[in-house]
């Protein structure tokens, strides 16, 4: 049938579909409308709401009704947000905040919200410098607002926020999120300070050489209100609860409450992720951090020498940050605290790589920036339990850690191919430079800082091994960059000898001076971490040489610098020979070695390795200049003895012969 201008009219009742479709044509894939009545609605089909994971039961183990289920997941998310108000609540007030779950933009979302929770009295000051009068509870502008909680946020929720609502976040070509960190773009050690309350002071190392640097509690609480005033002034906070340390026997529950989607996303990445069952059981953390970086402190508060305040109250469980939002002052802040929560139950903190062989032996790797650390633990013959934080218990070896920090600068895929298709949806990429259309990180590139960085869950690592937990160690190995080339390439050290290098935690790398003549520098970090450790240096070290013994581990010194003369003499020893070394320990090869002891370090160095030419493992036999070797060995072992200086007078309880035994292991002049 033709209409009046001639054309065929359009059969929508479907005859001619039918018509072509039984002739094997065309097919109808036409389909229903919407059910949604407008636009808003059409939105909200789009996401469909997570299912408790945890099967909800009566006390006779008997399934409840699918109401009563509703009923009894709308009260664990009311406890939820209650446990949160609680962590928000100003000393100085009756009560936390009033909090909503949700994000303030989508108005139409169904939420849960709570009513303010009491806040927890304020324990007294112990200061007696300070005259306060206690402050008038009263009713504020905060405490009339709701505070909207973005609680656990997917990475995919938090993508979305930074880049709406922080300028500086992108998406690059690799699926990565680009951020910036602000005006910091590192740790901020001089701004750092631990409350010396009577336990702190009894128990941690302070004065000369120690990186803990005092407040009293009083500062602390006023910090403390000034970071929580400014997350309850926010429309919305970002809240994560995860866990530290794999060993379940032993792992700690943290609460970090920030302002920024990146130290959501940075902090989701770093700690071990819970599944929905844990979150459900979560409860009250066991340490919590307060991240207002983006809201300086006041500098006329005592103990403030400038606008970035990173402050550790060990008595509250608490962390305040304010001033900086470079997101490695979480990371590192809570390795310090797990510093001082592990000795006491006897489990052993480390600054340390972690790897195991398929059979089971389990190496640690320790070293300052440059030694090879990351480079020589991670080998694809060998599972990765960890690239930085362990703790040693009696239960093994266990990464705090649920994922991993890594430089990306002069970032390659020849390199560091781990690290480089680490780098996808998900991590986060700190503060570096990319192009502007393709969106291609150009890892060269230092315009924001040389200290560009990757944070990345552990499990994007092809051989990590999950859970990262391993047996007790077999091998300790401590890595040094030697630049003035006298150490030897490897040295097996007894457990006096293990202590007292594990506690000088040396590498010499090259700085320039004045005139522009490159010369070796010393460089000592107790440890290997000293900007970290809380307790004496000698405690984590005799703590490591008893569980050496008790387990049966070896201390190995590493080279991994000079040889044949100092940097500009000599040369760098190949990589290739470092990993036959490393490979030799390993396999045990070493152990059953011939070994010759060198002159003034006293070092058990052995006479051959496979693979690795003899005439490098004895430094003696690589210099030309036989006595500017005996000058540059008596010169390094001097700075060693400076450095050791104060340690020696430091007593490991009562006793001082464990104190004598370590000094006795150092270098003789």
């Amino acid at each position: 049938m033709a209409t009046p201008n001639g054309l065929a009219r359009i059969d929508t009742n479907g005859g001619a579909t039918k018509k072509k479709h039984e002739n094997g044509i065309c097919h109808d894939d036409s389909s229903a409308p919407v059910r949604a009545q407008n636009i808003d609605e059409l939105h909200s089909m789009q996401r469909k709401r997570s299912a408790p994971t945890t099967p909800i039961k009566q006390a006779d183990g008997a399934a409840v009704s699918p109401f009563a289920a509703a009923i009894s997941e709308e009260g664990r998310r009311t406890q939820q947000l209650q446990s949160i108000s609680a962590s928000l609540a100003s000393l100085t007030r009756e009560t936390g905040p009033k909090v909503v779950r949700g994000d303030p933009a989508r108005k139409g979302e169904a939420t849960v919200k709570v009513a303010p929770v009491a806040a927890a009295p304020a324990p007294k000051p112990h200061h007696h410098h300070h005259h306060h009068v206690a402050p008038t509870i009263s009713v504020s502008d905060s405490s009339l607002k709701f505070t909207h909680v973005l609680y656990n946020l997917s990475p995919a929720e938090l993508y979305e926020q930074a880049i709406k609502y922080e300028k500086g976040s992108f998406i690059t070509d690799s699926g990565a999120l680009a951020t910036l960190s602000g005006a910091k773009t590192g740790r901020s050690p001089r701004d750092k300070r631990i409350v010396k309350d009577e336990a702190a002071a009894k128990e941690l190392w302070w004065g000369k050489g120690s990186p803990n640097i005092e407040m009293d509690e009083h500062t602390f609480l006023t910090n403390r209100e000034r970071a929580v005033d400014y997350l309850n002034s926010l429309d919305k906070v970002f809240v994560n609860d995860q866990f530290l340390n794999w060993d379940p026997e032993n792992r700690i529950k943290v609460r970090i409450i920030s302002a920024r989607a990146y130290h959501s996303l940075f902090m989701h990445n770093m700690c071990i992720r819970p599944t929905e069952e844990e979150l459900e059981e979560f409860g009250t953390p066991d340490f919590t951090i307060y991240n207002a970086g983006k809201f300086p402190c006041n500098r006329y508060t005592h103990y403030m020498t400038s606008s970035t305040s990173v402050d550790i109250n060990l008595g509250r469980r608490e962390m305040v940050i304010l001033g900086t939002q470079y997101a490695g002052e979480m990371k590192k802040g809570l390795f310090g605290v797990m510093h001082y929560l592990m000795p006491k139950r006897r489990i052993l903190s480390l600054h340390s790589g972690c790897n195991m062989g398929r059979d089971g032996d389990v190496a640690l790797f320790f070293g300052l920036s440059g030694t090879g650390k990351t480079t020589l633990s991670t080998d694809h013959n060998r599972l990765l339990i960890g690239d930085d934080e362990h703790c040693w218990s009696d239960n093994g070896v266990s990464n705090i850690e649920g994922g991993c920090y890594a430089k990306c600068i002069d970032l390659s895929r020849e390199k560091e191919p781990d690290i480089w298709n680490a780098i996808k949806f998900g991590t986060v990429l700190e503060n570096v430079v990319f192009d502007e259309h393709t969106r291609e990180v150009d890892y060269t590139d230092k315009s924001v800082t040389e200290n560009t960085r990757a944070a990345y869950p552990i499990e994007y690592i092809p051989n990590a091994k999950i859970p990262c937990v391993g047996p007790h160690p077999k091998n300790v190995i401590l890595l040094a960059c030697d630049a003035f080339g006298v150490l030897p390439p490897v040295s097996k050290l007894n457990l006096a000898q293990t202590m007292y290098h594990f506690i000088s935690g040396y590498t010499a790398l090259v700085a320039g001076t004045e005139d522009g003549i490159k010369e070796p520098q010393a460089t000592f970090s107790a440890c290997f971490g000293a900007a970290f450790i809380m307790l004496h240096p000698t405690k984590y070290a005799a703590m490591l040489a008893e569980k050496m013994q008790t387990y049966g581990a070896t201390g190995w010194l590493v080279n991994t610098g000079w040889s044949g003369g100092r940097y500009g003499v000599g040369n760098r020893i190949k990589l290739a020979y470092t990993r036959k070394i490393i490979d030799a320990i390993h396999s045990g090869e070493l152990l059953t070695a011939n070994y010759q002891k060198t002159e003034v370090f006293g070092l058990e160095i052995p006479t051959a390795i496979e693979g690795v030419p003899s005439e490098i493992l004895d430094p003696t036999n690589t210099w030309t200049d036989k006595a500017a070797y005996k000058e540059t060995l008596l010169k390094l072992a001097g700075l060693f003895g400076k450095n050791f200086e104060v340690f020696a007078n430091y007593k490991i309880g009562d006793d001082s012969t464990l104190t004598e035994e370590i000094l006795a292991a150092g270098p003789k002049v």
